[in-house]
C-alpha cells in the first residue's frame, strides 16, 4: 500500500503559518453570508451564521431519514453496506480535515456537506432516474436530488438557509469530477432561484454551475473521494465483486479506500494551500477519473445491480405516482400522502408565501415520494397495492 504525505516543505509552511497568524486569507468569512431574511437567524458569538444552518439541516425531519436511504446497494440486508447517512458524514469529514488544512470555513463546509443529499430518494441513483422520467412525463420538469437538496431546504421548509450553504448543495453535483475547481460567484439569491429553474428546465444546466466557494467546491470534489473506494469496498461485502475480479488498480492514488482518501487529500493540499481554486496534479485527476469509469462498468452498471432495479422499481414507482397524484387531486384527507406529508408541512411554523396543498398535485407527489426512506415506500406500496410484486431482499444468511 502507498500512503503519501504532505512535502516536507508545505508542512513546515503550514506550521509556520499557525503559529504566526499568517495563514492564507482564502475561506469564507462569516461576515458576508446572505439569507434571504437578513432579520431573521442574526449570528452570534456562539453560533455563526453556518453553525445555525447546520443546526436546522441536523435537526430537519428529513435529515434522520438518511439513515434508511440506499447509497449504492437497494436489496441488501447488510448492516455494513453504507447508507445515505454515512455517505454524507463520510463527505463532511474529508472536506472539513481538507478545509482545515486550506484554512477555509469548515463550519460552511459542513452544512453543505451534510445538506447536500437530504433531497435524495429512496433508492439512490435509480430511484431518482424513475423519479426524473415521471415528474418529467408529467409536467417537462426534470427532477434532479441536487436541486430537490434546495427546494427541501428553502422552498417545502423556508429555513432561511444562507446563500452559501444552498449554492454549495446545489452546485454539488459528484458525477462530474475535474482537474480544478475555481469558485463561480453568486451574490444573490435572484440568481440562485434563476440557476435552479434553469436546472428544472434542462439538466445540462446543473452540468454548468458551480460553487460560489471554495467550501463548496471542496465539498463537490469530496463528494466523489468518499464514494470511489466505499462502493467498491460495499460492492465486496454484497458479493458482486470476488477476489478474482478484484484486480483494479486505481493508479497513484492507491487501491483500497483509505489509501485514496489520504492521497487524495494530500495531494489536493499540496496544489491548492493559498490558491483561489481547488485542484490536483494531472495523474492524479486521471486516475480519479478511471477509477469512477471502473466503478461505473464493475458495480454501478452491471446486471446484478441493474436488472432487479428496472424490473422491479421502476413499475412500483409509475403506479404509486399514479395513483397518489390521482388521490391529492381528489382531495383524499385519507390517504397517506395527506396524513403523512401535507399535514405535517402544513402544520410547520415556518412563514409560508402561499399554502402547500397549493402546489402542483404533482410537485407535492414528487416531494412526497423523494422524502420517503426505502422502507417506508416498500411498506406504503404493499399498503397501496397489497397484490402487486415489490422488493425481495438478499437476507443476513442467504
Amino acid at each position: 500500500m502507498k500512503y503519501d504525505s504532505l512535502s516536507k516543505e508545505l508542512a513546515q509552511r503550514i506550521e509556520y503559518d499557525r503559529m504566526n497568524g499568517s495563514l492564507p486569507d482564502v475561506g469564507f468569512k462569516n461576515s458576508d453570508a446572505v439569507r434571504r431574511s437578513p432579520g431573521h437567524d442574526k449570528p452570534s458569538v456562539w453560533r455563526p451564521p453556518f453553525v445555525r444552518d447546520t443546526d436546522k439541516i441536523l435537526h430537519s425531519a428529513y435529515y434522520s431519514r438518511f439513515a434508511d436511504k440506499t447509497q449504492v446497494f437497494s436489496f441488501y440486508k447488510n448492516d455494513d453496506i453504507s447508507r445515505r447517512a454515512l455517505h454524507v458524514q463520510l463527505v463532511s469529514r474529508i472536506a472539513r480535515t481538507i478545509g482545515a488544512a486550506l484554512n477555509l470555513n469548515q463550519d460552511l463546509i459542513e452544512a453543505i456537506a451534510l445538506g447536500h443529499d437530504i433531497g435524495h430518494t429512496p433508492f439512490g441513483h435509480a430511484g431518482e432516474k424513475y423519479l426524473d422520467e415521471l415528474f418529467f412525463g408529467a409536467t417537462g420538469r426534470h427532477f434532479a436530488h441536487y436541486i430537490h437538496s434546495v427546494r427541501v431546504l428553502d422552498g417545502i421548509y423556508p429555513y432561511n438557509i444562507t446563500l452559501q450553504t444552498l449554492n454549495g448543495i446545489a452546485a454539488h453535483n459528484g458525477e462530474i469530477e475535474k482537474e480544478r475547481y475555481c469558485p463561480v460567484p453568486m451574490k444573490s439569491f435572484d440568481e440562485l432561484d434563476e440557476a435552479i429553474e434553469g436546472c428544472y428546465l434542462d439538466p445540462e444546466n446543473n452540468k454548468r454551475l458551480m460553487p460560489s466557494t471554495l467550501e463548496g467546491c471542496v465539498v463537490r470534489i469530496c463528494d466523489i473521494i468518499s464514494y470511489l473506494g466505499k462502493d467498491r469496498q460495499d460492492a465486496k461485502k454484497a458479493g458482486l465483486i470476488s477476489k478474482e475480479e478484484d484486480v483494479f488498480s486505481y493508479g497513484v492514488i492507491g487501491r483500497v479506500n483509505a489509501e485514496i482518501i489520504n492521497n487524495m487529500s494530500v495531494n489536493i493540499i499540496e496544489n491548492s494551500y493559498g490558491k483561489p481554486y481547488i485542484s490536483m496534479d494531472p495523474d492524479y485527476f486521471e486516475a480519479l477519473s478511471a477509477a469512477k469509469r471502473s466503478n461505473y462498468s464493475e458495480i454501478y452498471l452491471r446486471d446484478a445491480v441493474k436488472t432487479p432495479q428496472d424490473e422491479i422499481m421502476r413499475p412500483m414507482f409509475g403506479r404509486m405516482y399514479e395513483t397518489l397524484v390521482r388521490q391529492v387531486k381528489e382531495g383524499d384527507t385519507s390517504s397517506p400522502v395527506f396524513k403523512h406529508h401535507i399535514d405535517p408541512i402544513n402544520s410547520s411554523f415556518y412563514h409560508r408565501e402561499k399554502p402547500y396543498i397549493e402546489e402542483s398535485p404533482h410537485v407535492i407527489v414528487t416531494d412526497y415520494i423523494a422524502a420517503m426512506t426505502d422502507d417506508y415506500f416498500v411498506d406504503l406500496h404493499s399498503y397501496l397495492f397489497p397484490h402487486k410484486d415489490t422488493i425481495k431482499y438478499r437476507g443476513y444468511f442467504e
